[in-house]
């Protein structure tokens, strides 16, 4: 055991310092996994391989170069309009002091507690957030190199599960059940996400917060993180909002966003997702902290494939490791009984 997790430490520091490679790899192999029945598809009705396989380069580089854009440029626009808010953050703060006064709040208090706040630090809060992103967007060329070659890859990619099941059945089952189960969580939580950002970009604009498209954006990347996805994504516009509108406008903004990613990925989305993932909220919380503490940003968006992909590898190739998902999976539902199997058998007359 001692060895196993020292063996453990050395390659997961060994990961964390190749985290720029290992990240956009892992980026680019979920991406063709996504894509992959597209491919297919395109092969069964008689497309040559570098045809399809160019169509779906073509296509997914321009979505990524389209969000790429987005994002420089909202950044760029943000930049030149962080610095006029700097004297509406003191006049925020001022006002947030005098609403605090009416609730009984001792004055003392509350200039101490408002002279510790640098409105320069609240400003340059949001560019941070973005910072992620921002870096994300600077490595475009290296995932784009990265798809192209997968993509040429995964068309023998059955061929190379028939080998490898001749020899480890069990580990070709566990890839493609990993290949399943990552498909559909990327494709169903993308599609939410672009309705999570149209709605919530669509809130912005009708609020009057700047720059609607790039914090729905924004929406739309951080649905990929589990549970804490939609508070990441809704500080820079409620404290965008505090500084254009004062404090009305922010409450109105996390209150859209409380009621719109409450309904739609607490309520909706799980039903359509189910237990896909087989993982139970405890696992996803964890790996969602480990993964973007191993690998950064990029971690933190594919915490959940990257935890089946480990989980597909350690426990589902080994029948003696299966107690591991009673432990971190989700618990099956038992199967629904049938009315007659509840009320018995009927009796003949």
């Amino acid at each position: 055991m001692l060895l196993g997790a020292g063996s453990a430490v050395l390659v997961l520091a060994g990961i964390r310092s190749v985290a720029w490679l290992v990240g956009p790899v892992f980026l680019a192999l979920m991406i063709v996994i996504a894509i992959a029945p597209v491919q297919d598809a395109l092969l069964r009705h008689g497309w040559p391989a570098w045809l399809s396989t160019l169509v779906l380069v073509v296509l997914v580089t321009g979505v990524l170069v389209v969000f790429a854009l987005v994002i420089v440029v909202s950044i760029a626009r943000l930049a030149q309009l962080l610095p006029q808010y700097a004297d509406q953050a003191q006049k925020a703060m001022t006002s947030i002091e005098g609403s605090l006064q009416g609730f009984g709040v001792e004055p003392g208090q509350l200039k101490s507690a408002v002279e510790s706040v640098d409105p320069a630090k609240l400003v340059a809060l949001i560019g941070a957030v973005l910072a992620g992103l921002s870096g994300l967007a600077a490595s475009l060329v290296f995932l784009i190199c990265l798809m192209l070659f997968l993509s040429v890859e995964a068309g023998g990619m059955n061929q190379r599960l028939a080998a490898v099941a001749a020899d480890r059945p069990q580990l070709e089952t566990a890839l493609r059940s990993f290949a399943k189960g990552t498909r559909s969580y990327l494709v169903v939580t993308a599609i939410f996400g672009l309705i999570v950002g149209v709605l919530d970009g669509a809130a912005l604009w009708i609020i009057g917060v700047p720059l609607p498209v790039l914090w729905a954006v924004l929406s739309f990347l951080t649905n990929f993180i589990p549970n804490i996805g939609f508070i990441i994504g809704l500080i820079p516009p409620a404290l965008l909002a505090l500084l254009t509108g004062g404090v009305s406008d922010m409450l109105l903004v996390i209150a859209v966003y409380c009621v719109l990613n409450f309904v739609i990925q607490t309520v909706i989305q799980p039903r359509f997702v189910g237990d896909s993932v087989g993982l139970a909220m405890t696992t996803t919380f964890v790996a969602l902290v480990f993964w973007a503490w191993l690998l950064g940003p990029v971690g933190a968006l594919l915490a959940i494939p990257l935890t089946l992909l480990v989980k597909a590898l350690l426990v589902d190739v080994d029948p003696t490791a299966r107690w591991a998902n009673a432990l971190a999976g989700s618990l099956e539902r038992p199967p629904r009984e049938s009315r007659r199997a509840r009320t018995g058998p009927s009796e003949e007359p």
